[in-house]
């Protein structure tokens, strides 16, 4: 899931309407972290990959190349700007994802996870994925969420998460099940969404700032 930068309202609003519009350019990057940026799109799968439809399955090792792949993902998240990034992303079929909370939270690896609770407490918000460039939609998800799961050190552990973080944690557990943000949008964004990728062009949405994708 991208940076706030490319997906979302920082205040979590949704877009009104099903119109869809063309964003201003961002502000260029630090030409370095622009190379660095680029340089990990190369190796993050992108839609019309068959990997980002596939199920993941469930990690039974939790060894030291479980824990480099994790260092890895850390790694690929950040230089392409991103709060997360699914396994599947990478081409790995592992039922694993990594993310932060926040530029400055500590990175948190999620491992075999599972859906405990969710509010029926729902909003709208604006995602992005960083397997699907340039394309940004309106997906409803609950606002709380409570997650069982392992760590790269197989060690359980219980996420309860609310706002943006549980947002990013829906997204990527999305991933995780062959499932894209195309698939928890509106017929029309999503048509617009598709003609986007298909054709190259711009922008798909007016987006700022929310949250992931988001991987």
């Amino acid at each position: 899931m991208p940076d706030s930068d490319e997906n979302g309202r920082p205040d979590g609003r949704a877009a009104s309407g099903e119109e869809v519009q063309e964003r201003p350019a961002p502000p260029p990057l630090d030409p370095e972290i622009e190379a660095r940026r680029q340089a990990a799109f190369r190796l993050i799968r992108a839609f019309g990959d068959p990997v980002l439809r596939s199920s993941a399955g469930e990690v039974t090792r939790f060894d030291d190349s479980l824990r480099e792949e994790v260092a890895r993902m850390d790694r690929l998240m950040g230089d392409a700007l991103g709060l997360g990034l699914a396994a599947n992303q990478v081409g790995v079929l592992h039922r694993l994802f990594v993310y932060r909370a926040g530029p400055d939270a500590p990175l948190v690896a999620v491992i075999n996870p599972r859906l405990e609770w969710a509010s029926a407490e729902e909003d709208v918000a604006e995602e992005g994925c960083l397997s699907l460039p340039r394309v940004t939609v309106d997906v409803e998800r609950p606002v709380h969420v409570r997650v069982s799961a392992r760590d790269e050190q197989g060690a359980p552990i219980t996420i309860e998460a609310s706002g943006l973080e549980a947002r990013v944690i829906q997204h990527e557990m999305d991933h995780l099940d062959g499932v894209l943000i195309l698939d928890r949008t509106t017929r029309d964004q999503r048509k617009e969404a598709l003609r986007v990728l298909r054709g190259g062009e711009e922008h798909v949405h007016d987006a700022v700032g929310a949250g992931e994708e988001a991987g």
